[in-house]
């Protein structure tokens, strides 16, 4: 029972993304759907991989090392949560990206692991583009100062960006956050800072990623649309 729903809930978000990638005039394969499965057993995460999924998302460090062993080895793992920097030597050479740096000593902390292991990190730049309290992130106007002072780190290579947007009902609500986070991406593009691309941009959940897609997005989020709702209690 739980595999027909989880194969369902997989098939209309994708019919979502398609149709979203349809309207702003864009190809799917622009799109890498990241499957969110936070507080999710690896029962749920492998009936997604057997569906053709490969990139997968978890918010800590002590799940995502949970889990890595359990599943296969070809998955693409995105750290999206808030990451403190005692645990990025724990994550360092297992992720494919960590969406989250905001702040220069995270962004020195990986790279001085990096250089422990011999290996470049990809990075997003973390907006807080709504400047809500409760959330991490840099704000909008100190972005570009932030990428230039990592970009002398050559342990790591900023990607692009990434933001939370406000959790809003009407998805259209958060259009105009996503089109600003766009706009900062160009600006920044045009810089030509050396060691930063602005080639991927993280953003868009459960809530508004098909407007998120319309905006730009190259990676979406999903968690409760897939998996359904969170289980905090484990």
């Amino acid at each position: 029972m739980r595999e027909t729903e989880l194969k369902e809930n997989l098939k209309s978000v994708e019919t979502r993304v398609t149709e979203a990638c349809k309207r702003a005039g864009r190809n799917r394969d622009e799109v890498t759907l990241i499957a969110v499965s936070k507080t999710k057993p690896v029962e749920d995460l492998q009936v997604i991989y057997d569906s053709g999924i490969r990139s997968f998302g978890e918010n800590k460090v002590q799940e995502l090392t949970a889990k890595i062993p359990e599943m296969p080895e070809d998955i693409d793992w995105h750290l999206i949560g808030h990451l403190q920097r005692n645990k990025v030597k724990y994550i360092v050479d297992k992720v494919k990206l960590i969406h989250s740096v905001d702040s220069y000593r995270l962004a020195e902390e990986i790279n001085i692991q990096a250089k422990k292991k011999g290996i470049v990190v990809p990075i997003l730049i973390e907006v807080n583009a709504a400047n809500e309290a409760s959330k991490f992130g840099v704000r909008v106007e100190e972005a570009k100062q932030l990428c230039t002072e990592i970009s002398h780190l050559d342990g790591v290579h900023i990607m692009g960006l990434m933001t939370i947007a406000p959790n809003v009902v009407v998805a259209e609500e958060n259009r105009a956050i996503f089109h600003k986070i766009k706009d900062l991406s160009v600006d920044i593009d045009k810089e030509n800072i050396d060691n930063v691309d602005m080639r991927i941009l993280s953003m868009g959940m459960t809530n508004d990623f098909e407007v998120a897609i319309e905006e730009g997005a190259t990676h979406v989020r999903v968690g409760t649309a897939i998996f359904g709702e969170r289980n905090y209690n484990i």
